[in-house]
């Protein structure tokens, strides 16, 4: 059996907020290596039935053989949560108890894969597809697009503050020769920012790498269509659960879940509930344990029963 090191965050929080059930339906949207999956069907036993849906292949072959012993509860799909309507509708599904969405990068994903998605494994190919089977890669924006759009991805999904420095040294450099590998990217980074600004709690280059890991993907674009669709699936009574690690991320959640407590209209008149007024944050205990939790909000909403 393939083994993982990913750490499930929030687990016994995510738990408490799906108040699981023994009958009912449950998405785990962002499968990963099937942490939270496992402990949903543990808390569901005997009658709960778990749909895990991911882009990533790796992640999903990980989360199969982790969840073997779960077979015939657990239906596990290539797919991407943006479109968790239409794959509910392919499963006959209309209907679900409660929805997870964890939208952080596993430990398998940063350290095993080696597509890129880490700053750690600088002869690695700058790739950072979630889904291999689509084409566009980060090395194509690095490599095509204008210092116009590099410099607004940077800013607009890393908030990165040199980040029209950074675009400038990109396209000078592509000239001479063509971005491959990680390391390229560092090096551009490292060129294009003050010595001052290269040292700190975090990489100098974790920004650019969030940003365009988040454009290569369409990350905020499938995170908007799948709070949507998410909300639209819940049965009465059914809570959806959002983990985010980025400010964009949880501003986009934060302002879906209000919108659907105000405007019943948006869902045919279904009523929601948020259960969250702030974020949930993990306990120092968890954050020791876990340093990648340290930046996990948790917001949940419920479905009301009227």
């Amino acid at each position: 059996m393939t083994s993982t090191r990913h750490i499930p965050v929030l687990s016994e929080e995510v738990l408490k907020f799906l108040a699981c059930r023994g009958d009912g339906i449950y998405i785990d949207a962002t499968l990963g290596g099937g942490g939270h999956a496992r402990m949903i069907l543990e808390a569901t036993s005997p009658g709960g039935t778990l749909i895990g849906i991911d882009r990533d292949l790796n992640a999903l072959e990980t989360a199969r053989e982790s969840l073997a012993d779960y077979r015939e509860r657990a239906k596990l799909i290539h797919g991407n949560f943006r479109d968790l309507k239409e794959i509910c509708q392919k499963l006959g599904v209309t209907e679900v108890r409660g929805i997870l969405m964890d939208l952080g990068m596993s430990s398998d994903q940063l350290e095993k894969t080696h597509r890129g998605f880490s700053f750690n494994f600088p002869d690695d190919p700058i790739d950072m597809r979630m889904d291999e089977s689509t084409e566009f890669t980060a090395a194509d924006a690095l490599n095509g697009l204008s210092e116009r759009d590099l410099r607004d991805i940077f800013w607009r999904y890393g908030e990165e503050r040199w980040a029209a420095a950074i675009a400038r040294e990109i396209v000078t450099t592509r000239r001479r020769y063509p971005f491959r590998r990680v390391g390229d990217l560092v090096g551009a980074v490292k060129r294009a920012i003050p010595a001052k600004a290269r040292h700190g709690r975090r990489h100098m280059a974790t920004r650019v790498f969030q940003a365009l890991r988040i454009y290569v993907n369409g990350e905020l674009e499938a995170l908007e269509q799948g709070l949507e669709s998410g909300l639209s699936l819940l049965a009465k009574g059914g809570r959806m659960v959002v983990i985010s690690f980025h400010s964009l991320e949880d501003r986009m959640v934060k302002q879906a879940f209000n919108a659907a407590k105000r405007e019943p209209e948006l869902f045919g008149g279904k009523r929601f509930s948020v259960l969250t007024r702030r974020p949930i944050r993990p306990s120092e205990g968890e954050i020791q344990a876990n340093p990648r939790a340290r930046s996990a909000k948790l917001r949940a909403i419920e479905r009301n029963l009227t």
